[in-house]
């Protein structure tokens, strides 16, 4: 074979001629973005196979992937050419046929460039996707036209609104692949092409496969459905409906629109949130290569967390020994995690292999001694300290010296716990939300005596268990909990003030959040807040504001979903507000010498984002969260804040200084006695700015 190879000028695509082919080689570790270096070095392959006569030529990348993406670090900024329909339209004109040779991940600016070449070849675990949606934008380079032209507007209108990956084999029926590579990725796709004369074949020029208007109009409602009416979902939508236009006009028509939405708050916001959940699961002086292997693990307490918990771990191919206290309770934990496998093979979310797979992996045991050959055993028993205390000595006296003993405390103090071990560095917080097995929240906590390479393994864990780290240090409710502590304390305070919880609930869902404080607090029970007021009683300041309104609901066995009745009615299987709670909280008023007034749903909301603010502010200053940016992660991944709003401190650094001042010189009047004001401009003016990579 004639090998040439020649190295283009940017450094980031390697070209070469191997035979009358050429290849274009990505090489932009550690994804290979697609940035503008490496728009320039495809033009410039391009270009070098035409001079050279090249019948054909090959994209593929270096390293793990094709192209993860285009590189969001110059999304806040102009774009220079060439831009991404600019590579495109330069092959689009080369007077060869141009394969993308796929591989690890083609997303985003990856997939629309693959789009714009004239043939396709994967590795089968390739995964594919446009999520621009995700970001607040649209695929700009022309995603919204090619791909139902491929595939199809209504299976297009799905993918691109729900910003979704799917895999090479599953893309090929679609006609969105040409071939899959069972080999060589790079042999393959030459032989592909010298399989029969590959003529150039334009995406662009593609008539869209015919379907009923119906089945378009279906996709298009459950798309925006999903999407809450965004304005990126609406524009999405229509461009894709267009692609049976003049291709021409719909891509200056997507560009316009791309550009518009990319420059736009609400795409700033989740960028800022993308970059921001990338920094949060590194720490400094914690090399993540230092983090031990964990290949099987125990799970104390077979209650709904420990389940949950388990089938977390068992999903990420990682056997499970499930303890309980007895034999009967082992039963019952153990048969419930085989029913939910065999309710997710009845829903079509779980294949019969896959669940037989990890009813296989799940074990149980009533004896500590039978943990002995776990790397990680997390506790997730009744929350209080003494029982936590006790488990985590037997833990101790029973696993070797490098296994992991983690806690799943919500709030309890972790120093306190692993006080009297002989180890305590080898303990640290796991604290998922429930459920376990679906929220993407990870809260790796580090104790005051944590071994650096302990919190390693807890990072790297999360990374498998596909949660979101944050790292928290020991603190009242960590991060997520304190926080949210403080704003529902602020929405208690509004209802005693004149806000009726139906009320609050309706702005705080108007905001953004997928609940309102109140509906949260029926849905997980008010006994768990009880309890922990309970525990705070001999500390609490005499002199500070108290909202008994939530006791007094619980000492009547009101304790939300679970007992049909809490700060709602849930009897009808619709929570309603109930005439019994209005005249609680009109006793409560009258007790506290309050005369109710007014509030409008924007000062609603202004009221709570101060509390969470403020309180964020506040654990910064103790140290509690690594980085501000950190506060806005654990927020949109654990408590339904909208991400399209990039966090609640993205959020206050975007409103006016005086107008953010004014509201918190509001929640310091509305709270009184005990407030502490946090450094809020210090903090804001810490967050990082969403630019970076």
């Amino acid at each position: 074979m004639n090998t040439q190879a020649d190295t283009t000028s940017t450094g980031k695509v390697a070209f070469r001629m191997e035979g009358r082919i050429a290849v274009l080689e990505i090489d932009n570790p550690p994804v290979n973005a697609g940035s503008h270096a490496v728009r320039e070095g495809l033009v410039a392959g391009i270009e070098k196979a035409t001079e050279a006569g090249a019948e054909g030529a090959i994209l593929l990348g270096a390293g793990r992937s094709f192209i993860a993406g285009s590189d969001l670090r110059e999304f806040n900024k102009a774009l220079a050419w060439p831009e991404l329909p600019d590579v495109i339209k330069v092959i689009e004109a080369a007077p060869f046929p141009v394969v993308a040779a796929l591989h690890g991940v083609a997303l985003g600016g990856g997939l629309e460039l693959a789009l714009g070449c004239d043939y396709r070849v994967a590795a089968p675990g390739t995964m594919v996707g446009l999520p621009e949606v995700s970001l607040g934008m649209i695929p700009g380079a022309g995603g919204t036209q090619r791909l139902p032209r491929l595939i199809g507007r209504s299976k297009a209108m799905d993918l691109i609104c729900r910003a979704a990956r799917i895999p090479a084999r599953e893309a090929l029926p679609l006609g969105l692949v040409d071939a899959l590579s069972e080999g060589d990725l790079l042999e393959d796709a030459r032989a592909f092409l010298a399989a029969e004369p590959r003529p150039k074949r334009l995406s662009r020029d593609m008539t869209p496969p015919e379907e009923s208007d119906e089945a378009l109009e279906a996709a298009a409602v459950s798309a925006l459905k999903r999407g809450k009416g965004r304005p990126n979902v609406v524009e999405a939508i229509r461009l894709v409906r267009a692609s049976v236009e003049d291709a021409g006009a719909v891509l200056l028509d997507e560009r316009e629109t791309f550009q518009q939405l990319r420059r736009s708050p609400e795409a700033h916001a989740l960028r800022a949130l993308f970059f921001a959940e990338r920094r949060a699961g590194s720490v400094a002086g914690v090399d993540p290569k230092t983090a031990r292997a964990v290949k099987r693990v125990g799970v104390i307490g077979g209650g709904t967390m420990g389940q949950g918990i388990a089938r977390a771990f068992l999903a990420a191919g990682l056997p499970v020994v499930l303890m309980e206290r007895d034999a009967a309770a082992l039963e019952r934990a153990l048969a419930a995690l085989r029913a939910s496998f065999e309710a997710q093979v009845a829903k079509g979310r779980l294949g019969a292999d896959a669940a037989q797979a990890r009813s296989a992996a799940l074990g149980g045991t009533v004896e500590a001694g039978a943990l002995a050959g776990c790397d990680l055993v997390i506790e997730a028993v009744f929350e209080e300290m003494e029982v936590k205390k006790d488990v985590l000595a037997r833990l101790e006296a029973v696993l070797p010296p490098d296994a992991i003993i983690a806690t799943n405390t919500s709030y309890l103090d972790i120093d306190e716990m692993a006080a009297g071990l002989d180890h305590p560095e080898r303990v640290l917080g796991l604290h998922f939300f429930s459920p376990a097995d679906i929220m993407p929240l990870l809260e790796v906590v580090r104790a005051r005596k944590t071994a650096p390479e302990v919190l390693a393994s807890g990072l790297k864990l999360a990374r498998k268990l596909g949660k979101q780290p944050v790292v928290a240090r020991v603190a009242e409710g960590f991060i997520g909990n304190r926080i949210y502590a403080a704003y529902r304390r602020r929405a208690e305070l509004l209802v005693l003030d004149g806000a009726a919880p139906e009320q609050v609930d309706a702005a705080v869902t108007g905001f953004g959040f997928a609940m309102g404080p109140f509906a949260v607090a029926d849905m997980s029970g008010l006994d768990i807040a009880w309890a922990m007021r309970k525990r705070q009683a001999a500390t609490r300041d005499a002199k500070a504001r108290y909202v008994t309104i939530p006791d007094r609901l619980c000492e009547a066995g009101r304790l939300g979903r679970k007992t049909g009745v809490g700060w709602y009615d849930h009897e009808s299987g619709k929570a309603q507000p109930d005439p019994a709670v209005a005249a609680v909280i009109a006793e409560e008023r009258e007790k506290a010498g309050v005369t109710p007034r007014d509030f409008s749903a924007e000062e609603i909301q202004h009221q709570l984002m101060a509390a969470i603010v403020n309180e964020a502010a506040l654990l910064l200053e103790e140290g509690v969260a690594e980085r501000a940016s950190d506060v806005d992660v654990a927020l949109a991944n654990g408590y339904g804040f909208p991400r399209w709003r990039g966090g609640p401190l993205h959020w206050a650094a975007q409103r006016e200084p005086d107008a953010l001042q004014a509201d918190l010189d509001a929640l310091a009047r509305a709270v009184g006695h005990g407030h502490r004001a946090g450094p809020v401009a210090r903090v804001l003016g810490e967050l990082e700015t969403g630019n970076e990579g």
